[in-house]
């Protein structure tokens, strides 16, 4: 798909499809009104005899309007207009992108993105269209024999803004756009493959490919790396599975040499059965999206670097799969993690904070300037949240509150909980330093307790992904979520880390 930013007049678009809004009840946008002026009323009197109300969601294709240039004109609802924000904004351009791709058009130019949104700048507004399209268009169909043809697809789209002072900013947040959705889709790709291809040793695979395609470096060490490293907790997941875990660390070097670095942790569990603590048989397909952290640091080092972003990072995955067996830890076993704090395992499906917390250990080596893990941790989180809002606990407010404020700008929200030490207490254990599980109540926050004892020396955050990772039922796959909050809060950083220091003053 070809992307372009354009500046110029409906009715004079020479392309397959011009796409116009129109507000509920019948009132044409801005664009929408200068075609139909072009076109002597032509909108308006199909308005007037109800074929369209406006409503979000609808949409009406013509054919030969009279005065156009575009070969067809799609009009789109979008609501009420004193109620137009950002729902019925995304809404009217995933409509108008599924309508276009049906058309048997080539292209299409799109007015949407002059349309004003609330609190939102033109730079959101095309950024968002970006990561819409393509998110609009995805498809995984790469292991069906039969793929679904679509006749005629999309090749190019042209976004057009209102004013010609515009189109550098916009061309800037098209390509951002156009990079987190590249993330998005990788991440995505790998949450859909199955546990038997998407393997640890196909993370690492793909981690160097990465590394390869866009500058990156990375190490994978095996299982005698970490037994040398002590990574037991690690380890002691991995014991009942033939798979051999790996443990991937990946480096974009954007900043300043010797700067200190955000890293981004991501669980890479690419199948959890849940060990000798066996998940029930159904729904049990869907624990090979157990890796989508692993899969949102891989989509976000993708954007990152493809956005040549000015920051140093790292990506940590700690990958293996979760599996019974006759070598496998037991309910009951004490493991030593790589911190030399004992764990007693309770239940062997609590897992992913096994992994994580030697993980979070081993980032202590690079000084981080802040430290992000993002893990479908909890079942407790979507009882919690839903499947709207990722779970987020930190041990620096100042943290939280940038990563709280990106989802916000992403469209791809987290909400914080309490990380009191209140809730320490039901990680007591008669026998070792820690429970890996503190009960069924506040689970969420438990689970994020006990990964907090292993990042005392850094700024932290965690992201539990479990009820915004992927969707279950008839649209079942991976979201993507939250690649695109990581690189908005990236992109953030980036910008204040390249914002000159105050001049200190004389005297």
């Amino acid at each position: 798909m070809e992307f372009s930013i354009k500046s110029g007049s409906p009715e004079k678009q020479r392309t397959a499809c011009v796409v116009l809004g129109v507000f509920e009840p019948r009132k044409l946008s801005a664009a929408a009104a200068i075609v139909d002026a072009a076109a002597q009323q032509y909108l308006g009197d199909i308005l007037r005899r109800g074929d369209m109300e406006g409503k979000s969601g609808t949409s009406l294709l013509l054919h030969g309007v009279p005065g156009v240039e575009a070969d067809r004109v799609l009009l789109v609802g979008l609501g009420k207009e004193r109620e137009f924000r950002e729902k019925e904004y995304r809404t009217a351009l995933s409509t108008a992108v599924r309508q276009l791709n049906e058309t048997g058009g080539f292209d299409g130019t799109i007015y949407l993105t002059e349309l004003p949104v609330k609190k939102r700048d033109v730079a959101w507004r095309v950024r968002q269209a970006a990561m819409i399209v393509q998110d609009a268009l995805y498809r995984f169909d790469r292991l069906k024999s039969k793929k679904e043809e679509v006749r005629r697809p999309l090749r190019k789209l042209t976004f057009c803004v209102a004013r010609r002072n515009e189109l550098p900013i916009a061309e800037q947040a098209l390509a951002q756009g156009l990079a987190i959705a590249a993330g998005v889709e990788l991440a995505k790709d790998l949450g859909n493959l199955p546990g038997n291809i998407c393997t640890p040793g196909y993370l690492a695979e793909q981690a160097a490919q990465l590394a390869k395609s866009h500058g990156l470096t990375v190490d994978v060490l095996d299982r005698p790396d970490m037994e040398k490293l002590r990574m037991n907790t690690l380890l002691s997941v991995a014991r009942g599975s033939h798979e051999p875990p790996k443990f991937i660390v990946m480096r974009h070097a954007g900043g300043v040499a010797g700067a200190k670095p955000v890293v981004l942790v991501g669980k890479g569990i690419t199948f959890d059965s849940g060990g000798i603590s066996l998940k029930p048989g159904p729904e049990m397909d869907e624990m090979k999206f157990d890796m989508c952290g692993a899969a949102s640091v891989l989509g976000t080092m993708k954007a990152a670097a493809q956005m040549s972003l000015p920051l140093n990072l790292i990506g940590v995955i700690p990958a293996t799969e979760n599996m019974p067996g006759g070598s496998a830890t037991k309910p009951g076993d004490i493991i030593t993690s790589m911190s030399g704090q004992t764990v007693e395992i309770l239940n062997t499906d609590a897992e992913g904070r096994l992994i994580l917390c030697d993980a979070l250990t081993y980032v202590e080596r690079f000084d981080p300037e802040c430290v992000v893990d993002i893990a479908t941790l909890t079942g407790a989180c979507v009882i919690a949240l839903g499947h709207v809002t990722s779970g987020l606990l930190a041990n620096n407010d100042g943290l939280a509150r940038e990563l709280i404020e990106a989802g916000y700008e992403a469209h791809d929200r987290a909400w914080q909980l309490p990380l009191w030490d209140d809730y320490q207490e039901q990680l007591k254990s008669n026998f070792a330093d820690m429970a890996n599980i503190g009960g069924r109540p506040a689970g969420s926050i438990t689970a994020a307790c006990f990964l907090a004892r292993f990042a005392e020396k850094y700024a932290w955050a965690h992201l539990d992904i479990a009820g915004t990772a992927w969707r279950s039922g008839k649209e079942k796959g991976a979201t993507g979520r939250p690649v695109p909050l990581l690189s908005h809060f990236l992109i953030e950083r980036a910008r204040a880390a390249a914002k000159p220091a105050p001049k200190r003053r004389r005297g």
